[in-house]
């Protein structure tokens, strides 16, 4: 009653197909998790390097944005971002808001650029620089707006009085003698100070009294001097 040889032969045989099947299955299963894993570390790769990439596009950006904003010798902000930040507090919501330009222009600079070469006039400059950046508050600012003319600006409404402190604290911070190499040198400066809004509420008219006043300061030899409408043209 048993069944016959070759039945048994077949099965045998269906079994061994379905396995060598089943192996061909599992080792194409086994390639493409290889193949696939193999794409996820390139994908991954080429992640890392477009984040990397990004990054220091963005830094390239930022740098960028800070060489255009600031002056190469100071580090100061130069003249476009000083009247960009004037711009934007004369402009706000709500009307401008109260504050007061300084423009500081250096006496006898220019002998001792003429006298001793450019590169002491430069270190000069950056010591000068570092000077009244550390005079003001935090919040002012402080920027380079030409060879040798400085501005400050500063948020809030302050008195008089606490405008000719501080006008007397920049000219110490300026006129105290410095070292440069083995010169000792020393230069002074004259401020001129316009205040928003007693002296106008738009950049241009600040700046336009500020530095009249300062050639006021120069002529008189006062060290500062606010804006006197006599001398505006």
């Amino acid at each position: 009653g048993g069944r016959p040889v070759g039945y048994f032969y077949g099965y045998v045989l269906e079994c061994a197909t379905a396995l060598d099947q089943l192996q061909a299955t599992l080792v194409h299963a086994l390639g493409r998790g290889v193949q696939m894993e193999r794409e996820l570390r390139d994908i991954q790769a080429a992640l890392v390097s477009a984040r990397a990439e990004l990054a220091g596009t963005k830094a390239g950006e930022r740098h960028a944005r800070h060489l255009a904003l600031h002056d190469g010798l100071t580090q100061l902000p130069n003249r476009r971002h000083f009247h960009q930040r004037l711009g934007s507090l004369l402009h706000s919501e709500g009307g401008p808001q109260a504050l007061t330009v300084l423009y500081l222009d250096l006496d006898g600079f220019k002998a001792i650029n003429d006298a001793h070469g450019h590169e002491t006039g430069d270190e000069l400059l950056r010591i000068v620089a570092a000077r009244l950046a550390r005079a003001v508050r935090a919040g002012d600012l402080v920027g380079r707006v030409g060879g040798d003319e400085f501005a400050c600006l500063l948020r809030g409404a302050l008195t008089r009085e606490q405008l000719q402190h501080l006008a007397c604290k920049l000219f110490d911070a300026v006129a105290t003698p410095l070292r440069v190499g083995l010169l000792t040198l020393s230069v002074s400066p004259s401020i001129g100070i316009a205040t928003c809004p007693g002296d106008g509420t738009t950049a241009e008219v600040l700046l336009r009294g500020a530095d009249a006043a300062m050639y006021r300061a120069k002529r008189l030899r006062t060290g500062y001097s606010f804006v006197d409408l006599s001398d505006l043209p």
